[in-house]
């Protein structure tokens, strides 16, 4: 067959890009899943930015409930409100993790006593038992994989009032075989990376270095 024009192939037969890392946010019924939207645009300019990852640069949604959310290298959630998965989501979300998968999920309220953070940690509890989430400590391999840390930054909204006005000096992390499969943050990390990636030229440093961490530590550890 003549490969002559791309455009007369039919669309079967059109190669399509290989990327190494996309960036899956995940969908879900209950609550508001569709948080800070430029978020994700800002994480993989950085991503291509400082690394040599082959990335897509578009963020897929993709809902918790689609057995597609598998085969996701890295999947982000988050949102402010009751967090209450379907039998579908449960399936899905606790298969992924115990398969290898990386999930990052950001609590919207930064707080620990808010709808989100209650009824996340309670699904989590439900699925993969009571005592299986827990503080990381701030020399985890997390804080080393690409930027030095010395724990998980400071974000800058964990002070302005909506949340519980507390600095959270931890991450939590449910660990699988010896590695994160779930990374838990009551920091509000979504709203401090939630600016168009040109506006980086106006901060002194670049806070959405520690993503880069996230995301490297999800594909090498």
């Amino acid at each position: 067959m003549s490969t002559g024009a791309m455009g007369l192939l039919p669309s079967r037969l059109i190669a399509r890009p290989h990327y190494d890392f996309y960036f899956t946010r995940l969908s879900y019924e209950s609550g508001d899943w569709n948080v800070d939207e430029r978020m994700p645009s800002n994480l993989l300019n950085s991503l291509i930015e400082y690394t040599t990852i082959n990335v897509d640069p578009e963020e897929r949604v993709i809902p918790l409930s689609d057995p597609a959310m598998l085969k996701s290298p890295f999947c982000y959630l988050a949102g402010h409100k009751l967090v209450q998965f379907n039998t579908a989501e449960r399936r899905n979300f606790y298969q992924y993790v115990n398969n290898g998968g990386f999930v990052f999920v950001d609590d919207c309220n930064h707080d620990i006593d808010g709808a989100f953070a209650q009824s996340f940690e309670q699904q989590m509890q439900e699925m993969f038992g009571e005592q299986s989430l827990n503080k990381i400590p701030n020399n985890h391999p997390i804080y080393s994989a690409f930027f030095k840390f010395d724990g998980p930054p400071l974000s800058s909204v964990e002070l302005n009032g909506w949340g519980d006005d507390l600095v959270h000096d931890y991450l939590k992390a449910i660990i699988i075989n010896g590695r994160i499969g779930v990374l838990y943050s009551n920091k509000d990390y979504g709203c401090d990376w939630d600016y168009d990636f040109r506006n980086k030229r106006f901060m002194f440093e670049d806070n959405t270095k520690f993503a880069v961490n996230i995301v490297v530590y999800s594909m090498t550890a």
